[in-house]
């Protein structure tokens, strides 16, 4: 009987130890089995790479595709503002008739006095884009017809072309209201770019964050079934043994909750797997494509640690020339600029030169009158509208004006307030920018450090690992000769648990401080930065900012909540 318990007892040994050498031996690199579940469920595999999954989220990003829309938009509203430029052409037909009783004998007509006329205009004005100058040109065409024997010519052909030029030579004359809009939509326009570069930056950064989130809670829920077959594995030894009397059926007790608890953890630790999983699928994928939920990501690119050197003052240097805020706090202040002299302009007297010149030509039924009262007719000359044409053009009847118009207001203008608020404004968003750009070096030295923390937590986790490894080891080997209890190779299993998911977490953490420090040197990252609003194209400045200081995600504890 002693020796059917010693061969008992040393089998469960030998399994407890090689089961604990397989799983110490599993390298942190390698895929996790949870994976391959994942691959087994109802659903089509995608395969992605870490570039894999930027590139579907470049292509498909719900958010990137609203994005993309804003220079378009832009666009349009530039081409709004250009059509203040276009001509108006606009055509008038008027006829009318009118019948007056006669108040007069040299009415030259008994009973009544009927007038009818037909008359048609065509107009064209066109502000111009340079020098704030206008024009209109208007052609007049009338035929008008009565019964008064004094009439003549009767019925009466009328042609006028008149040109009408406006040029202002203070106010307007350099910028008008038309130009300020124009010059404040381009700059809009280079900011929307500047945004959707940010977009596209953001978006890069947090694909890759999910991809390492994911990958993470992969070898999270490794670490966490490992560690429930080591307890499983316990809790079978602990039975053998009371069946053979080593033991205390009591002992049991402890090892089934310890089972009962890493059950808990992997089931956790599953939900994180499916929850992260569906993080990255919101980012990369059309959720407009029928296998949009079922479709199940499986993951070529493991979290590897690979040392890299971190160059604080060229990446602060790159921050200050690259960063997508300070592009945009920049452009908003040209933007103000452009603001700042229209208002000046609108400040000077307000003196235009207008000059105008027409020509006019006149037919109809030409009567020549004899003596007598009323006149008698002794002829009549026929002039059709060509006759009215070649006195226009031949400018038979030419008539010109200058004219000068000057005003200034009394006392404050609307303009001079304008002004003077938008040269505070622009003071205030340069100081707004000084501000940024501490903001922004301060960021980029937070992200450097922590660079530099997660690499040291990386080693040191590492070597953490290893050392619960080997007390793992050695407190089964103690077990096995009765040197230990069941308590303290439980106790093991949980802190080799826990080293992993350490070890696990801080190689994670580093990967992500790497693409944040990337990142940061080009656009805000989480919640740092500054929000840089659009200017209006209705004067002063538009930049607003809202700072806040980075918070990382919080990872605290592990998945399996040991």
């Amino acid at each position: 009987m002693g020796l059917t318990k010693f061969r008992i007892l040393a089998a469960s040994t030998t399994v407890m130890i090689a089961l604990a050498a397989s799983v110490s031996a599993q390298s942190l690199q390698q895929p996790a089995s949870g994976q391959a579940e994942a691959a087994q469920a109802a659903g089509p595999v995608k395969r992605l790479s870490v570039a894999d999954a930027v590139q579907l989220a470049l292509e498909q990003n719900l958010n990137l595709q609203v994005q993309r829309l804003d220079p378009q938009v832009q666009d349009l509203t530039i081409s709004q503002v250009r059509s203040a430029w276009t001509p108006l052409f606009t055509t008038s037909l008027v006829t009318s008739n009118s019948k007056s009783p006669v108040n007069s004998f040299l009415a030259g007509a008994t009973d009544k006095l009927t007038n009818d006329s037909f008359q048609a205009i065509v107009s064209a004005q066109q502000q111009l884009p340079w020098g704030g100058g206008s024009f209109n040109i208007d052609w007049n065409t009338s035929r008008t017809e009565n019964n008064s024997a004094f009439s003549s010519p009767n019925p009466s052909l009328r042609g006028e072309i008149s040109l009408t030029y406006t040029q202002p030579l203070l106010r307007n004359f350099r910028i008008d209201s038309v130009r300020q809009q124009l010059l404040v939509s381009r700059k809009n326009r280079e900011i929307s770019d500047v945004q959707l570069q940010q977009a596209v930056l953001t978006t890069t950064r947090n694909v890759k964050s999910a991809y390492w989130d994911l990958a993470y809670a992969i070898n999270s829920l490794s670490v966490q079934r490992q560690s429930l077959e080591l307890a499983q594995e316990s809790l079978r030894n602990n039975r053998s043994r009371v069946e053979i009397g080593t033991m205390a059926p009591i002992d049991i007790v402890e090892a089934e909750a310890e089972v009962a608890q890493r059950e808990e953890a992997v089931l956790l630790a599953e939900a994180a797997v499916t929850r992260a999983e569906d993080a990255l699928r919101a980012l990369i994928f059309d959720p407009t494509t029928p296998d949009f939920w079922s479709i199940r990501i499986e993951l070529t690119d493991e979290p590897t640690f690979q040392d890299q050197p971190i160059d604080l003052e060229a990446a602060v240097a790159n921050a200050m020339a690259n960063r997508t805020d300070l592009q945009q706090a920049r452009k908003n202040i040209e933007a103000s600029d452009i603001s700042i002299r229209y208002f000046r302009n609108q400040t000077l007297p307000d003196i235009n030169l207008q000059a105008g010149y027409g020509v006019t030509g006149q037919g109809g039924t030409q009567y020549n009158f004899g003596d007598g009262f009323p006149p008698v007719v002794q002829g009549r000359i026929d002039e059709g509208y060509g006759k009215v044409l070649s006195r226009m053009f031949g400018r038979d009847f030419p008539n010109w004006s200058v004219a000068l118009q000057v005003g200034y207001p009394l006392g404050r203008s609307n303009a001079e307030a304008a002004l003077a608020r938008a040269r505070l404004q622009y003071r205030q968003s340069q100081i707004q920018l000084r501000n940024l750009e501490l903001q922004v070096a301060t960021q980029v030295r937070e992200v450097a450090r922590q660079v530099n923390t997660n690499r040291k937590r990386v080693d040191s986790t590492r070597a953490a690992r290893q050392l619960a490894e080997r007390r793992l080891e050695a407190e089964q080997k103690k077990f096995a000769a009765g040197m230990s209890s069941s308590f303290f190779v439980i106790q093991a299993q949980r802190d080799l648990a826990q080293a992993r998911n350490a070890e696990l977490q801080a190689i994670l953490d580093y990967n992500r401080s790497l693409v944040d420090f990337e990142t940061v040197q080009q656009a805000p990252v989480g919640g740092t930065g500054a929000m840089v609003s659009v200017v209006s194209a209705g004067g002063g400045s538009g930049l607003s900012t809202s700072s806040g200081s980075q918070q990382g995600p919080s990872r605290g504890g592990t998945a399996g909540g040991f």
